[in-house]
């Protein structure tokens, strides 16, 4: 199988970031999570419906789970890449939802939005991650 040491950066600098952001979450107070389910049910509506308690639960859990998954080499890369792309489109989807996070071209981050354009970064990762290149495949030649 074989992981490319351009992927295996890619994957240990993501996977590190998100694997600690959820583990800082497991014991989010019922506050912190309401504030964070209010941010991302502005990208995603349906969060909204769940208890903020559930709802910091589920997140620490899916960010552990996806941080763990971008750590371990037994997990393909585009696998890896593609859960990380569907994170990243929750959380871009919330900045860019989100009212004060942008400029009025609705892309630029404000003071406030600054901490969250990181996210963009986490999507190009995993762009990379799902289109990377197989390494070149060695061509036999017959003797």
């Amino acid at each position: 199988m074989g992981i490319s040491i351009a992927n295996a950066a890619l994957r240990l600098v993501s996977g590190a970031f998100i694997l600690n952001s959820g583990i800082n979450k497991l014991r989010i107070d019922e506050a912190s999570a309401a504030g964070l389910q209010q941010m991302a049910s502005n990208g995603v509506p349906q969060l909204a419906e769940l208890e903020p308690s559930v709802f910091g639960k589920v997140v620490s859990i899916s960010e552990i789970s996806l941080g763990s998954a971008l750590l371990l080499p037994l997990v393909p890369s585009r696998l890896a890449g593609l859960g990380l792309g569907a994170f990243s489109a929750v959380l871009l989807s919330s900045y860019l939802r989100t009212p004060g996070m942008t400029e009025s071209d609705g892309v630029r981050p404000t003071a406030d939005g600054t901490a969250l354009a990181k996210d963009f970064w986490l999507a190009g990762i995993a762009a990379a991650l799902i289109f990377a290149r197989k390494g070149a495949k060695k061509v036999k030649k017959d003797k």
